[in-house]
């Protein structure tokens, strides 16, 4: 959008289910965004186009987030995990498990020390 005229800039397709959450990396330059199906996709705002895509497992990936070097994408998955994936090879690299429900929303701090991740579980939680 346009937040002077409010108009709309661009629209990206390519989810067949519904997307749940939507972020830039630290350029700029690449919207991650998520949805209900659990698949994951990059998008090349420059060209407006789909990059990539990855399946961060059959339950819905409800938030995710590019650390701060872009180099990790953190997925949050209703199983309760954080899948943690390689953003150049789109690899899974490993999951951050400790909550009991559905992981909602997850965030970096500024300097890109900390995940913090709240969940269905009536808990948040820092990860280092």
């Amino acid at each position: 959008w346009d937040m002077k005229s409010g108009l709309c800039v661009q629209t990206f397709y390519g989810h067949t289910n519904a997307v749940n959450n939507v972020s830039f990396n630290n350029r700029s330059d690449t919207i991650l965004s998520c949805d209900a199906d659990g698949i994951v996709k990059l998008f090349d705002i420059r060209m407006v186009s789909e990059r990539a895509s990855l399946e961060a497992g059959e339950y819905s990936a409800n938030s995710a987030k590019f650390d701060l070097s872009g180099k990790v994408i953190y997925v949050a998955s209703d199983d309760g995990g954080i899948k943690v994936f390689n953003a150049e090879t789109l690899t899974a690299e490993g999951v951050l498990a400790g909550h009991e429900e559905a992981v909602l929303d997850i965030c970096t701090d500024a300097k890109g020390e900390y995940l913090l991740s709240a969940s269905a579980d009536c808990t948040f939680k820092i990860w280092k």
